[in-house]
């Protein structure tokens, strides 16, 4: 799917992820996180890491995301008014990288 209009769109492809993990738990963590800010309007970036990890504690597998967020503040809340994640593609192959390479 290219884009979800509105939150009802999307909360069925939500709704079947969180459905098949049966036992499994994700853990959710953000790096690189940069904010730009302004009275009305802010945009965040970052890196995200989803881990899955069995009813035991183990870690089965991992992937990255890029994110970026566009908020609008709606009286004394911000809303999300914009989402947009992807991977980089591998020039050699065009196939998503789903892990960073680490810097050093």
């Amino acid at each position: 799917m290219w884009s979800y209009e509105d939150a009802a769109a999307r909360r069925k492809t939500i709704e079947d992820w969180f459905g098949s993990l049966g036992t499994e738990t994700v853990k959710v963590s953000f790096h690189d996180v940069q904010v730009t800010a302004g009275p009305e309007l802010a945009v965040i970036s970052a890196t995200g890491t989803y881990a899955a990890f069995s009813a035991d504690g183990k870690e089965l597998r991992s992937m990255q995301n890029r994110f970026t967020w566009a908020l609008k503040r709606e009286g004394s809340a911000w809303k999300i008014v914009h989402e947009h994640t992807s991977v980089p593609i591998g020039f050699s192959d065009l196939k998503g990288i789903l892990q960073r390479a680490e810097a050093g």
